[in-house]
């Protein structure tokens, strides 16, 4: 019968391996502070010494989707829809700001340990028992 992975390793270490690694990243994501600073007058994009804001991106926005229901085969209303909407995608995504909270050196640690600790016995859970005990013994060749 074989272990986790379809190796010989052992299932136990995959299971203890997967919770203590599920563990330390739900900690260490939990403790990850999201903030943004988007807004319709936020400065998104810098062109120049120009900035271009949520605001200013919603009129081609605006004018591509006018385009499309006037005349839904336009190239130039879809490129004008579809280009602001990746803008304004990108927009928010790039104004994210992540920080950690303040938490001890021991808390991190601990998490840290879980994490990561899990990660190592779960993959050496998908590696083959044999390969966990060391060298295998040289065999002789029959002649």
């Amino acid at each position: 019968m074989n272990g986790a992975g379809g190796t010989s390793g052992g299932t136990g270490r995959f299971f203890l391996g997967l919770i203590l690694m599920c563990g330390g990243f739900y900690l260490l994501l939990n403790s990850v502070v999201v903030s943004s600073s988007f807004g319709l007058g936020t400065r998104l994009f810098g062109v120049g010494g120009y900035g271009i804001t949520g605001g200013i991106v919603l009129i081609p926005l605006v004018i591509g989707i006018a385009m499309i229901f006037y005349n839904a085969r336009s190239a130039l209303g879809w490129l004008l829809a579809v280009g602001a909407f990746a803008a304004l995608v990108f927009g928010v995504i790039a104004s994210v700001n992540m920080s950690l909270r303040t938490m001890s050196a021991f808390e991190l640690i601990c998490i840290l340990a879980l994490a990561f600790g899990g990660l190592g016995l779960f993959l050496r859970s998908l590696r083959g028992a044999a390969q966990d005990d060391g060298p295998a013994p040289a065999r002789r060749l029959r002649s």
